[in-house]
């Protein structure tokens, strides 16, 4: 499908690493790029988000290069979102609805699936009076007459219980994660959590520690689905390593809510491995996002070491950084290269200790 990319810089001092993020989404969705308008703005035009004068140079843009669609880096509004797609006459997808498509597109288990379609559902509710609004008059016709007001009140209350049966379904998956984590916690099993951007190499270093053989790519959002194994580390003994889903700046919040499940594993592990691309110029600004994401989900106490992967890129060396308290706080490593690993494990066993020497203390003051 041919994208035309309309790209807002609203002063933020990283815009062109946004924008670049952006277009790899847009290319993981499947889109064939022809084209990219930038827009400069202090702040939002409420009709357009752009406003009308660059939302005539993007139609006439989009008639010229024969655009499929519009592909808008922003979150819009269901009214700028309308407005626009009457202007273009174009299908107009904001950053939200972008995400949301390249999740339903990879999600591959159950639980994952429904987790999207939640998500997806929750985002529908808030368009429908822009699906049924513009249509009509974009192409009239033989089935494309207005519903009226009947028609969504029964499209809100079929959408309602839609996400009721979903939330139910998640509900059942949530239970047994619980009791999965209850059976690992009485097995004195530690539980280690990989977490970061999308792209960091997550996978790739998860199937490096547990010689597995989770799904791995140079795409943005190549995991969704949590992939657990069981690998045994000297020092540590038995531990259960889980890959998650990659994080990413403006991630849609109801993603978040949606993928409440998935991130429970994040916010009951003994010990985070903070995958970090060590060789992205933005690396401090993705370390920001995701300690963002980790609390807002309640994870930010959770003992974390910073794991700065892809050091040959980066032209670094394996290495082990401690804090100023002697606590092991980063391990640079290569997961491609399998470099650092050796190190990598021996922080987890001396973290994995650490985590269970307080949690064994503290369930000592709370017996007495």
């Amino acid at each position: 499908m041919r994208a035309l990319i309309i790209s807002v810089d609203l002063g933020d001092p990283d815009f062109t690493a946004h924008a670049e993020e952006f277009a790899m989404l847009a290319k993981g969705a499947g889109a064939e790029v022809v084209g990219t308008l930038t827009a400069r703005r202090d702040r939002p035009d409420a009709k357009f988000f752009i406003g009308s004068g660059k939302a005539d140079e993007g139609v006439a843009m989009a008639q010229a290069l024969l655009a499929d669609i519009v592909l808008f880096d922003q979150p819009l509004s269901p009214a700028q979102q309308r407005n626009l797609e009457r202007a273009f006459n174009l299908r107009v997808v904001d950053r939200v609805a972008l995400i949301l498509d390249i999740f339903a597109l990879r999600a591959k288990s159950h639980e994952g699936k429904l987790q999207v379609e939640l998500a997806q559902l929750q985002h529908l509710a808030t368009r429908l009076t822009r699906m049924w609004s513009h249509l009509e008059r974009q192409r009239g016709g033989i089935g494309m007459r207005g519903p009226g007001e009947s028609q969504l009140e029964m499209d809100r209350r079929m959408i309602g219980v839609k996400v009721k049966t979903v939330r139910e379904r998640l509900d059942k998956v949530e239970r047994q994660r619980i009791t999965q984590r209850r059976a690992r916690a009485r097995g004195g099993v530690l539980s280690v959590s990989l977490v970061g951007y999308t792209n960091a190499g997550k996978s790739t270093l998860f199937n490096a520690l547990t010689r597995g053989d989770a799904y791995a790519a140079d795409q943005l959002f190549a995991t969704l689905d949590t992939t657990t194994r069981r690998i045994w580390i000297e020092g540590a003994g038995s531990v259960v390593v889980s890959d998650t889903v990659g994080f990413i700046r403006d991630l849609p919040h109801g993603l978040i809510a949606a993928f409440r499940a998935t991130l429970e594993e994040t916010v009951h592990a003994d010990l985070l491995l903070h995958v970090v691309d060590a060789a992205s110029p933005q690396r401090d600004e993705q370390i920001f996002e995701v300690n963002k994401v980790l609390a807002e989900i309640g994870a930010a106490d959770v003992p974390t070491i910073l794991v700065y992967n892809k050091i040959d890129r980066a032209g670094l060396e394996p290495r082990v950084e401690r804090d100023a308290h002697g606590t092991i706080a980063r391990v640079f490593v290569s997961a491609t290269e399998r470099a650092g690993l050796d190190a990598l494990r021996g922080a987890i066993a001396e973290t994995g200790q650490i985590v269970g020497n307080n949690a064994a203390n503290y369930q000592t003051l709370q017996s007495e």
